[in-house]
């Protein structure tokens, strides 16, 4: 193929929200693969903001309504999912509802750091960590390494 012939292709974006309720947050059993536990969160739709995507995503999977708090980071690891290159980007959220697995999720918990399922989907587990750390005080900037 030749350097015109070239096909471009850009990494797709995704949104994933962790829900916190009463000091735990919301994880979801996947129905399809990858399978495993995962934060709730899919495709961002044309047209369509993170934080619309964030919203509607978190609905579709877990019944819930949230309030979105902050934008806690972007994950962009090209193996970072299975199927193909995807960014993310993590929002924290609160929501006062009972959830319900919905969509794409069999079932679905709420897991403080400690009780955590197994297997966790994609870098889940990472996001998670990350997120836990954060939670006990460590900054951002000690988190994420940028070099």
């Amino acid at each position: 193929m030749t350097t015109t012939e070239k096909k471009y292709r850009n990494p797709l974006v995704t949104v994933d929200i962790l829900i916190e309720i009463k000091g735990a947050i919301v994880l979801i059993e996947r129905k399809n693969p990858p399978q495993g536990w995962a934060l709730p969160g899919g495709f961002v739709d044309y047209g369509e903001s993170l934080e619309a995507a964030a919203v509607r995503e978190a609905k579709e999977e877990t019944s819930l309504d949230v309030v979105l708090q902050e934008q806690f980071h972007s994950y962009s690891e090209p193996d970072r999912d299975p199927r193909q290159h995807t960014v993310t980007t993590v929002f924290i959220a609160t929501s006062s509802g009972t959830p319900k697995a919905a969509d794409d999720a069999r079932h679905l918990g709420l897991f403080n750091e400690n009780e955590l399922p197994q297997p966790i989907a994609f870098d889940h587990g990472k996001i998670i960590s990350d997120y836990f750390r954060y939670r006990k005080g460590e900054m951002k900037k000690d988190i994420f390494s940028y070099s």
